[in-house]
């Protein structure tokens, strides 16, 4: 299973970015059973959960992002998506996207996401 994320780029603080991640070779039944989750890595950080969605749509997320991020998917295109408001410094890092419980994959090259202040 391959996971390519896109999406990412230089943004003003206070804007906004959607991201997408979609997984290749893996079935689409197994896929929309599987719990996913952004991750986010920021520069000399370890990498976190920023925003997960399980396979009923319920969804959570960090603290940081409460309130700014939106997760969503799309289980016909095994794909999931994050749309990202009001963006801010702390938000600027390496976005992955992999399985958010007991299942995970190889992890892709994420996208970088770089907000200036």
């Amino acid at each position: 299973v391959q996971l390519q994320a896109f999406g990412g780029g230089l943004v003003q603080a206070g804007g906004s970015l959607t991201l997408a991640c979609e997984a290749f070779g893996v079935r689409s039944s197994l896929f929309r059973l599987t719990r996913m989750g952004w991750y986010r890595q920021a520069p000399g950080r370890q990498r976190e959960l920023v925003a997960q969605i399980g396979s009923d749509g319920g969804r959570s997320y960090a603290s940081s992002v409460e309130g700014r991020f939106t997760i969503s998917r799309d289980n016909a295109k095994n794909t999931v998506f994050l749309q990202m408001d009001n963006l801010n410094s702390d938000d600027t890092g390496v976005y992955y996207c992999n399985g958010a419980a007991n299942r995970q994959w190889s992890w892709g090259q994420g996208t970088q996401v770089t907000v200036s202040s």
